[in-house]
């Protein structure tokens, strides 16, 4: 049974709302249908937004396929802890202006590692 990505993929379905949101207030306030209309808040948020959407599906595949092929619960967890956390640091800081590049690249390196692990994951178990 599947019980461990789905409440990964939960949470950050809604932080992607949440983001969504912040998006289309943004936009409401710049009024800027279309684009990022040189307005720098609007286009911070579209990248955070952007970057989210490019990230965490993969991430989240990767997660469900160990979990499929029965890797431990533990290193699922972490994944999906890494995930989030990593994702919450990085809209965090791209969303400030002056951008905090530490807290940005802290936000990658443990998106990145989530990546890593599922794909090492998913490669050893599935040689194995």
């Amino acid at each position: 049974m599947i019980a461990i990505t789905p409440v990964y993929a939960a949470l950050l379905a809604l932080f992607f709302v949440f983001l969504s949101i912040r998006v289309v207030l943004q936009r409401r306030e710049a009024k800027v249908a279309l684009g990022d209309g040189g307005n720098r808040p609007l286009l911070r948020r579209l990248r955070v937004h952007g970057n989210f959407a490019e990230y965490v599906p993969l991430a989240l595949i990767l997660m469900l396929l160990a979990e499929l092929q029965q890797a431990p619960g533990w290193l699922v967890n972490a994944t999906g802890i890494l995930l989030v956390a990593g994702r919450v640091l990085h809209a965090a800081a791209v969303s400030r202006e002056p951008e905090p590049l530490p807290l940005r690249a802290t936000g990658m390196a443990l998106t990145m590692s989530a990546i890593i692990i599922g794909a090492v994951t998913n490669l050893v178990l599935g040689i194995a």
